[in-house]
């Protein structure tokens, strides 16, 4: 290990040793130097024509006396230690031979029969450096006595053990005993790390070289690597307060000045005239507009221009990064950000597409690191609901401990145990854990037991979720099970609208997992095991079905949100008519009802007046807050939305009918003469 790898796991940089006034040493004098080869048995003749050179170079980094030296590999060091240094004191003093014990005298009499064999050409020329080694070594050492080389050694790998391989960039996380399940590195928050890890770095990197001319240099960040194709930035008007600090932790959010609330007015007209044009317009003015961003990515992925949406999502990024208080940390998980604001918001919708895109990239492991992130910004509230997400990510990843340890640490104040994804997904973490080459039998075992209970209790709990599972991966079910009341039509049909919205999410999103044939298997079993116990009149049956009655009855509005922005189609058709029939905008899905507003947009008197074709005008009355003077009545209000909801009824009526029109019609082809002879000039 060398010297810079030891100064980084005790925390120190180059230079920030203690100096010791004992190290620093005259040079030798010529005679001294010669008793001193005489003394170990090489001439004077022998060093100067052997090693000239090198002793020029001794005597001319002795004279620099220099504590910036770089000093070779400790385990170097305990291989090359000569008699003359063994017998040397922390002070720099020789020992008498009567000093010593027996002990030490065999250690010197073995050290003198391993360094005879060694030629005198290295023992010649390597004699200044070796010096400088021990003495470098003593300054190393903590307690201010000598350590042994292999003393240093065990000392290493305990600090190794205790740090955990936790980088420098996270000792300032609080000084937590355990590492956090949702702990963030700065490392894997770049997705070519992990795409290095899979592919190599040259089918990465490619012959990617720099380009020095006409080439921007960006600021360093740690989400995003900037581009050369993106504009020049400049800061858009975006910066970042503390609040208030409070038990250790920190509370952050974002703030528009007055030049950045003018383009957001601006923003929110073009948002309202259905034109993608308008907000290419100004996103050429302002390149670096957050919310012009996001909305023209949600543009560019239903268009299917993956790439540009991706480039477009970075981009905010890196604006937002741009703007991040110095306080703020990533990776400490002790800084908050209110949802409620709604400059914050966009700051949580930037990190979560971004996550999408690389979980559908192929990056689960970057991906889980975001979501660990966006998480650790509100905890409590979760608005974005990320622990409908996490363990899916984390199974992705192959991260099986950190799922249970995050299960088994949130379950007493979260009652993971009542969400779908966490009851199933943790029952299929351990039976992973048990397929494992390298774990023993017995632990196995185990790990298979354990798997088998928690699938039988989630089935238990959860029997809506065999029957959507098993045809997303098209495997017809046995003809017992079908015909069984516990997993027959009438347990989709008999739970309650919040649990099918939450069954219909995790099925549509992690029916993958469930593909495999020794997972089929395992499955099987347990559903046997439990028609078995349905049969018996088990407690946990009734138990389970009266916790359905009385839960699951409304979902909040963070999971309505959570389901929106994962547009999983079993999912959004399982949404409450509340959610449905409202205007959804991709900038901002379901605000908060107690939003916390620090501007307001002005009146606008005149919107009849807008630029606004015939279509975009047509698209905004099927809205149900659509005026066309501008201005809504406070009298008409109920009137206005009830007519809405029945004018987006009759319009989803007849766009259905104008499909099925356009499926049914079929084109009837003229009748072709079969005429060999037919003049092709001829006129019909």
């Amino acid at each position: 290990m060398s010297s810079r790898a030891l100064r980084r796991l005790r925390g120190k940089q180059r230079g920030q040793e203690a100096l010791d006034l004992g190290d620093l040493t005259l040079v030798d004098s010529p005679e001294e130097e010669e008793e001193k080869l005489d003394t170990a048995g090489v001439s004077p003749l022998s060093n100067r024509t052997g090693s000239s050179r090198k002793a020029k170079k001794d005597k001319a980094q002795k004279n620099f006396s220099n504590i910036y030296e770089l000093i070779c590999d400790a385990d170097k060091e305990a291989g090359k230690i000569s008699p003359d240094e063994d017998s040397e004191k922390p002070d720099g003093n020789k020992t008498s031979a009567t000093g010593r014990n027996d002990n030490k005298d065999v250690e010197r009499s073995d050290q003198k029969q391993q360094h005879e064999e060694v030629s005198i050409k290295s023992l010649s020329g390597d004699r200044a450096k070796k010096k400088k080694k021990k003495k470098k070594t003593k300054v190393i050492s903590e307690d201010g006595q000598d350590a042994a080389p292999e003393d240093n050694i065990d000392l290493l790998l305990e600090n190794l053990e205790q740090s955990n391989g936790l980088s420098l960039q996270n000792e300032d996380c609080g000084g937590f005993d355990r590492r956090s399940v949702l702990h963030v590195e700065h490392r894997n928050l770049n997705s070519e790390t992990e795409l290095k890890r899979y592919f190599g770095a040259r089918a990465v990197l490619g012959n990617q070289r720099p380009r020095q001319r006409n080439r921007q240099f960006h600021r360093s960040t740690w989400m995003t690597s900037p581009k050369d194709s993106w504009p020049r930035f400049s800061r858009p008007g975006i910066s970042m307060t503390l609040i208030q600090s409070k038990d250790g932790v920190q509370y952050f959010t974002f703030e528009h000045s007055r030049d950045y609330q003018q383009v957001q007015f601006k923003f929110l007209e073009a948002v309202e005239s259905m034109d993608p044009n308008n907000i290419v317009a100004l996103l050429q003015l302002n390149p670096y507009h957050i919310d012009s961003l996001l909305q023209l990515s949600d543009v560019c992925r239903i268009q299917e221009d993956q790439e540009m949406a991706r480039d477009l999502i970075e981009r905010a990024m890196y604006s937002f990064e741009c703007a991040f208080h110095p306080l703020f940390s990533l990776t400490s998980g002790a800084c908050r950000l209110d949802y409620l604001r709604p400059e914050n918001r966009a700051f949580y919708l930037a990190l979560y597409k971004h996550m999408m895109f690389l979980e559908k990239r192929g990056c689960p492991r970057t991906a889980l690191e975001y979501c660990k992130l966006i998480l650790s910004l509100d905890p409590d509230a979760d608005p974005l609901c990320m622990l409908l997400l996490i363990d899916f990510l984390m199974l992705r990843s192959r991260e099986y401990q950190p799922l249970l340890q995050l299960y088994q640490d949130w379950e007493e104040h979260r009652n993971l145990s009542q969400l779908p994804n966490f009851a199933f997904s943790t029952a299929l973490c351990h039976f992973q854990l048990s397929q494992q080459e390298d774990v023993d039998p017995e632990e196995s075992d185990k790990q298979r037991k354990k798997a088998d209970q928690m699938l039988q209790e989630a089935l238990i709990m959860f029997p809506g979720v065999l029957m959507p599972l098993l045809d997303l991966c098209t495997v017809q079910p046995d003809a017992t099970v079908t015909s069984h009341a516990f997993f027959g039509p009438k347990s989709q049909i008999g739970q309650p609208p919040a649990l099918a919205e939450l069954t219909a999410l995790y099925v549509g999103r992690t029916y993958n997992l469930w593909k495999e044939a020794a997972v089929m298997l395992w499955l099987e079993e347990s559903v046997k095991e439990v028609l078995r116990r349905c049969d018996v009149k088990d407690p946990l049956v009734e138990d389970s079905q009266n916790k359905r009655k009385q839960r699951y009855q409304s979902a909040p509005r963070n999971i309505h949100r959570h389901v929106l922005l994962s547009e999983i189609k079993e999912a959004t058709s399982s949404l409450p008519l509340e959610v449905t029939t409202q205007p959804v905008m991709g900038f901002d899905p379901l605000p908060p009802l107690d939003s916390v507003i620090s501007y307001t947009r002005p009146e606008r008197q005149h919107v009849g007046a807008s630029n606004e074709s015939t279509l975009s005008l047509f698209f905004r009355s099927l809205l149900p807050n659509f005026n066309l003077q501008g201005g809504q009545r406070q009298e008409d209000e109920m009137e206005v939305a009830r007519a809405g909801q029945e004018l987006n009824q009759e319009v989803n009526r007849l766009m259905v009918a104008m499909r099925d029109m356009l499926a049914n019609i079929r084109f009837q082809e003229p009748p072709r003469e079969d005429n060999p002879y037919r003049d092709e000039d001829e006129w019909d």
